[in-house]
């Protein structure tokens, strides 16, 4: 490793990502500071020409081609930021740029590779189809294939950011937040980092539903998932690389997994301090560092987050908002079951007392109770729990549902529509590609025989639909069923026996 390092700190050293690329800024995030006891520094990468820092890996990568290589032209697999990247450098060097991006690319990003002169090949559905097909493209027409993170070239051009954090902040500093999609990023800071000055802590950061490096360093090879979030697109991958795989596991300290509310948060807390508006991949730094902060009861110390990337849909900030309260433990939803009697309801007003009411849904489902969803302001975690103790103490069966998806997704814009009537009912949360004919596809897999019982949908401005499916099927035709969810191929999680749908919708 010690190899390792110094031929990465040369690469790094030498690379070439300015003619492109800005240092970006270092800045104190004076709110997130006082509010975390430590002093919290942003690298904002998200003030990049391309809002992100895939364009120093890209550039570094491109500029050391041949002109021979160059002539021939590159190609890329991207949905988003490494696109960019790869178009701008190209539009800078003079060369044909082919770019295969999924067909559930946002129109956002699409856009803007075509206004940089990429050439826009859509293909599958995943970052994974595109992949293969852009490695099809470059043998077909001997392109040169730039990858997102799997290349010393391109982890060179990251690691200039590790560069830059040491030269403008040469204090101590506790530990750097990284968030990792494929590693490159993270793999170029630590190269550096720990090459320089190896006491400063490198913590990665990643998703809970896209955590592939977390799980190969802890099983010492490279793991594969079969599914990923689409939520932060921008960290979406499967299969972490090879080389990025061997630095991490060596140098990268300690690892934090968040989760969507975390992220959302961690959006909010940006756009106080800076006004800017981070897409999730680019927030996940922040949303790490609070949970680190947290779990380890770290005060006085300086932290630094990288905020990766801003390429955001204006569309999505509607879901962002929503769910960033959840994230900073401002809103607790609870399923709360009232006897239907005089002065119940007056009761668990009550019981509320002077909280802040974000959401009350209620409709008579029966002669003897009623189920009430209610949304509550909180300052912390603690806090539902004490709720939840107050209503079982007026006699309330109540029901936490702060970490519960469905709730949060569907049911909350749903309640009122209970219908006891309705025989053998399977319900699922799917996440559909966000294009036109998935729905067709859905209904011509399905046996015409099934009902379809309840559907409910809300765009998020996302390149995936979130849709929460009721069908009715027999007992004798639960094999089948099963084999339909599994050729359909969409993630899907089954909720036939979540509280809330019994609650609410059952």
């Amino acid at each position: 490793m010690e190899k390792t390092l110094l031929d990465y700190l040369q690469r790094i050293l030498t690379a070439r990502v300015y003619d492109v690329a800005i240092e970006s800024p270092l800045e104190m995030a004076p709110k997130l500071s006082t509010r975390l006891s430590n002093q919290i520094w942003l690298k904002r990468e998200d003030t990049q020409p391309v809002f992100s820092f895939k364009l120093r890996g890209a550039y570094n990568k491109m500029s050391r081609l041949s002109s021979a290589e160059l002539k021939r032209g590159v190609v890329c697999a991207s949905a988003g930021n490494h696109a960019q990247g790869v178009a701008l450098s190209a539009q800078r060097l003079g060369c044909r740029a082919v770019i295969v991006m999924p067909v559930t690319t946002p129109k956002l990003k699409s856009d803007a590779v075509r206004t940089l002169g990429g050439e826009i090949v859509f293909h599958g559905e995943s970052y994974s189809d595109a992949h293969s097909h852009a490695a099809e493209i470059a043998q077909r027409d001997h392109l040169v294939f730039v990858h997102p993170f799997d290349d010393p070239d391109v982890i060179a051009g990251q690691g200039t950011i590790g560069m830059e954090i040491l030269r403008q902040h040469q204090h101590p500093i506790h530990s750097v937040f990284v968030a990792i999609g494929g590693g490159g990023l993270i793999s170029g800071v630590a190269a550096y980092i720990k090459a320089v000055r190896p006491e400063v802590r490198v913590i990665g950061v990643q998703m809970a539903d896209s955590d592939a490096m977390v799980r190969s360093v802890k099983a010492g090879k490279r793991v594969p998932l079969s599914d990923v979030g689409l939520f932060s697109d921008g960290t979406a991958v499967k299969y972490v690389g090879e080389e990025t795989f061997r630095i991490t596991r060596e140098l990268v300290d300690d690892f934090v997994v968040v989760n969507t509310d975390a992220v959302c948060a961690a959006i909010k807390d940006a756009f106080e301090d800076t006004r800017s508006i981070l897409e999730p991949a680019g927030a996940i730094g922040i949303a790490g560092m609070k949970k680190y902060i947290a779990e380890h009861q770290i005060q006085g110390e300086s932290m630094i987050a990288i905020t990766c990337g801003a390429n955001m849909n204006f569309d999505r900030l509607r879901f962002v908002a929503e769910r960033a309260e959840a994230g900073e433990d401002r809103e607790a939803l609870f399923a709360v079951t009232i006897p239907e009697t005089k002065g119940s309801f007056k009761q668990l007003c009550e019981t509320v007392g002077q909280r802040r009411i974000t959401e009350f849904c209620y409709r008579l489902s029966g002669q003897d109770d009623a189920h009430v969803l209610v949304g509550l302001a909180t300052e912390n975690r603690s806090d539902s729990e004490d709720i939840t103790r107050a209503f079982a103490s007026r006699g309330f069966e109540c029901v936490n549902l702060v970490n519960d998806e469905l709730s949060k997704e569907h049911v909350r814009y749903m309640v009122g529509g209970r219908s006891p009537s309705i025989q053998n009912e399977r319900i699922y949360r799917f996440e559909f590609p966000e294009r036109p004919g998935v729905l067709i596809r859905f209904l011509s897999c399905m046996n015409p025989d099934w009902n379809i019982s309840l559907f409910h949908y809300r765009n998020h401005g996302a390149d995936y639909g979130r849709i929460l499916v009721g069908i009715q099927v027999q007992q004798f035709e639960q094999t089948a069923f099963d084999d339909f969810v599994t050729e359909l191929g969409y993630p899907c999680v089954e909720e036939t026996q979540n509280p809330a749908y019994q609650l609410f919708l059952r």
